[in-house]
């Protein structure tokens, strides 16, 4: 057994600062002396696939990440794992419990991921260790994930069993109750715009200073055939991941950052939304492309007519956000959400579709990771 300060004081000279995950019962004592230190930052995440994201942005935004979690929740990040880790090339050192651990009694619900959590890690091509659980295994074992890290630019997992780490007192600072964000309606009811108008005006309206992260599927695809720039990130696997990973780089850089989300990925994800609001950077935007269907995928709807993205978001601590639905409307919400002073929304219903000439970005994940990262490092 190890305390959560050896832990940390090891991780910390390794470069690990940035910490985010879900708690689990044999997390407790690591994630508490985690919000227990104030040189470290601690991101607490609405699920574990989000956690993942977030911890994504983070690397791009040039800081070394951890990612904890329960087992159970390591189920809720293999989409990420797999599909945004590993084609972008991210690295994160992962924490995971082991639950269910066989032979060692547990709750009903643990029992088979217990069985198989090792060999979930091992599929998924994510090497691990036991987490070090006594204070000469500290230090090589941080090498050794620092190591096999930096080869393979892929996540590396310790696997933690219970009372690995002593009980840890918790000492945290409780959150202000925000100021309600305002809310705007310039919706106009009349004809909407298509996707790639509404990027054109978007495009028009940014600067080269500006770090852009497009959702997964034709919202990407459109944006860099549009124009292909550093300082965009076409997100291509991990629906629902890009709101979090925008909050992960916004809360480590001081650019402005935009998202640019779909109303499939938002409501995937959308406890994304109160993590956002929570964490509350003032430098992020989030607009909301809904044109109430998957569009990559045939055009079958969404459930997101019945949704008002805008107050959600007010909901769940933005500073503002707006409804449209025309290039006006958009135009208008942008110049306000840029002086929000908190997360900002702008929800813009647009008509299903996409270019008639759509291609893919011909720049792979790696590279436009990589570039992205520069860009956010001047």
């Amino acid at each position: 057994m190890i305390t959560a300060d050896a832990f940390m004081a090891e991780a910390s000279a390794a470069g690990f600062d940035f910490y985010t995950g879900v708690p689990c019962s044999y997390l407790t004592p690591l994630i508490n002396g985690v919000l227990s230190n104030r040189a470290l930052r601690y991101v607490g995440a609405a699920s574990e696939g989000e956690a993942v994201a977030i911890a994504a942005g983070a690397w791009l935004a040039g800081r070394s990440t951890v990612a904890m979690c329960q087992n159970s929740g390591l189920g809720n990040m293999v989409n990420p794992l797999t599909s945004l880790n590993a084609p972008f090339r991210i690295p994160t050192l992962l924490v995971t419990t082991w639950r269910g651990r066989p032979g060692e009694p547990d709750e009903p619900q643990h029992v088979v991921m217990g069985e198989v959590t090792h060999d979930l890690l091992s599929l998924m091509g994510i090497e691990h260790r036991p987490f070090p659980n006594v204070d000469a295994a500290i230090v090589p074992s941080l090498r050794e994930a620092v190591t096999a890290m930096d080869a393979a630019s892929q996540p590396f997992a310790f696997v933690m069993a219970k009372g690995d780490v002593a009980d840890t007192a918790l000492d945290q600072r409780p959150r202000d109750l925000p100021a309600r964000g305002r809310l705007a309606d310039y919706a106009t009811r009349g004809a909407r715009p298509t996707r790639v108008a509404a990027l054109e005006r978007f495009l028009a309206l940014t600067d080269d200073s500006t770090a852009v992260i497009a959702t997964t599927g034709k919202s990407g695809r459109e944006l860099f055939t549009l124009a292909d720039r550093e300082q965009h990130l076409y997100q291509v696997g991990s629906m629902g991941g890009a709101a979090g990973m925008a909050l992960g780089v916004a809360l480590n850089t001081p650019k402005r950052v935009i998202v640019i989300d779909g109303d499939g990925a938002a409501l995937m994800k959308l406890g994304t939304l109160a993590t956002i609001g929570a964490e509350a950077p003032a430098n992020l935007i989030h607009i909301l492309f809904d044109n109430g269907v998957h569009d990559s995928t045939g055009g079958q709807a969404t459930v997101s007519a019945s949704v008002d993205f805008a107050a959600v978001a007010v909901a769940c601590g933005y500073g503002y956000a707006a409804s449209c639905d025309d290039l006006d409307g958009f135009e208008r919400a942008w110049a306000e959400a840029a002086t929000a002073g908190r997360p900002a929304m702008i929800h813009l219903r647009i008509a299903p579709g996409s270019m008639a000439t759509l291609g893919r970005p011909t720049v792979t994940p790696e590279a436009v990771a990589r570039r992205f990262k520069a860009f956010l490092a001047r």
